[in-house]
């Protein structure tokens, strides 16, 4: 997972580039809330433009780095979904909490 922090507008984008399980969401959650305490941003995105498999375990994720922004005062929205991670979302309902971003592009 690559980060970047935009100053200027107080914005901390994950882009995430592995597939999300039960595994790989440990490691996710640790460096996503290391960065989000770190950085204190106004708005989060998770970019799931690279992601080719989520289960259970990336819904867990998104809802508790979620929970996480709203408690230090940041929004977070989710980008660039592929059909199978929108499907989940949608299945989930985890999209009526959390707004998507359209055509997110990354530098």
């Amino acid at each position: 997972m690559e980060s970047k922090f935009y100053e200027e507008d107080k914005l901390l984008i994950f882009k995430i580039t592995d597939e999300i399980d039960d595994y790989s969401v440990q490691k996710i959650r640790r460096k996503a809330d290391y960065e989000m305490e770190r950085y204190m941003p106004k708005k989060v995105i998770f970019d799931f433009g690279s992601v080719t498999f989520m289960d259970s375990a990336g819904i867990g994720m998104v809802i508790g780095r979620y929970k996480f922004a709203n408690i230090i005062g940041a929004k977070l929205e989710v980008s660039n979904l592929t059909q199978s991670v929108k499907k989940i979302f949608e299945m989930s309902g985890i999209l009526k909490l959390i707004p998507v971003v359209q055509d997110l592009q990354v530098t």
